[in-house]
C-alpha cells in the first residue's frame, strides 16, 4: 500500500496555483499522428475535477504529436521556421484541450504567445492572472513566442510569471530515472532529486533552461505519468508515483 508523501505536502497551499506541462505526445494515445480525443478527454476530466477544488490551474502543451521543430530541421527546414511551425501545432492542441474542458462545463481560455486573435487571446500576463482569479483554466499556447526555446522552457517561464507554486510535468514515465527506463531495465527512479543533480547528470526529463528557470524561481517540479487514471488528483492528495525536483 502506498503511503502519503509529505515532502511537498507539509507546506500549506503548495497546490494553490499549479502549472501543468503536457507533451504533445501525451495526446497521441495509440495513434502515430494527431490527437486521440479519448485520451484528451481522460486527461481533461482529471484536470476539471481538480479545478473544482481551491486549486487554480495553468496548462502549457507541446506540439510534438503534430510537428516538432527539431524534426523539421532534420528535414532541411530552417530552424526559425521549423520552430514557428511547432508553435502553431501547440495552438491546435491547446484548442482541443479547451474544447474538451468546456464540454465538461468549466470555463477556460487559450492565450497564445503568437498573436492570432481570431482563434484565441494574445498572451498578456495581467489578463492571464485575472482569468485564474476568476477560476478559469488558462492554457498557454505558442511556446514562448520565440524560436530556439522548448515548451518545457515556456512552462517554467509561465509558471514564474503566474507565480505558480509548483510545476507538474506529465510524461510517459512515472518520474525521473537514472537512465531511460524504456531502454534500460536497471534504471532506478528517484523519489526526490535536486535541480543541480538533474542538470549535472544530464537526465533529460526537461531541458536545462527549464530546470534552471524553476530552480532560480524556487518552483518545485513534480514529474509523473500522465497515463495513470486520476494521476493529478492522486499527486495532489500526496499519493501516486512521482519524482519531486527541488532544492
Amino acid at each position: 500500500m502506498e503511503t502519503k508523501d509529505k515532502s511537498i505536502h507539509d507546506e500549506k497551499n503548495i497546490f494553490s496555483r499549479i502549472m501543468i506541462k503536457l507533451s504533445g505526445e501525451a495526446l497521441l494515445g495509440k495513434k502515430e499522428f494527431g490527437i486521440d480525443s479519448e485520451i484528451v478527454d481522460k486527461i481533461t476530466y482529471d484536470i476539471v475535477s481538480l479545478s473544482k477544488t481551491k486549486t487554480e490551474i495553468c496548462i502549457v502543451v507541446g506540439g510534438g504529436n503534430i510537428f516538432r521543430g527539431v524534426a523539421g530541421v532534420s528535414q532541411g527546414i530552417e530552424r526559425g521556421t521549423a520552430d514557428s511551425m511547432g508553435m502553431l501545432a501547440t495552438v491546435i492542441n491547446a484548442m482541443a484541450i479547451q474544447n474538451s474542458i468546456e464540454r465538461l462545463g468549466v470555463a477556460s481560455r487559450v492565450l497564445s504567445a503568437v498573436p492570432m486573435q481570431t482563434v484565441c487571446e494574445p498572451f498578456i500576463r495581467r489578463r492571464a492572472v485575472r482569468h485564474l482569479e476568476k477560476k478559469r483554466i488558462v492554457i498557454f499556447a505558442g511556446g514562448t513566442g520565440n524560436p530556439y526555446f522548448t515548451t518545457d522552457t515556456a512552462a517554467a517561464l509561465r509558471a514564474a510569471e503566474m507565480n505558480c507554486t509548483v510545476l507538474m510535468k506529465g510524461t510517459q514515465v512515472d518520474g525521473v530515472y537514472t537512465s531511460d527506463p524504456n531502454k534500460n531495465n536497471d534504471a532506478k527512479r528517484y523519489d526526490n532529486i535536486t535541480y543541480s543533480k538533474v542538470l549535472s547528470d544530464n537526465l533529460g526529463i526537461m531541458d536545462a533552461s527549464a530546470i534552471s528557470l524553476a530552480r532560480d524561481n524556487n518552483i518545485p517540479v513534480v514529474v509523473f505519468s500522465i497515463n495513470e487514471k486520476n494521476a493529478l488528483s492522486s499527486i495532489i492528495n500526496g499519493e501516486g508515483v512521482k519524482t519531486i525536483i527541488s532544492n
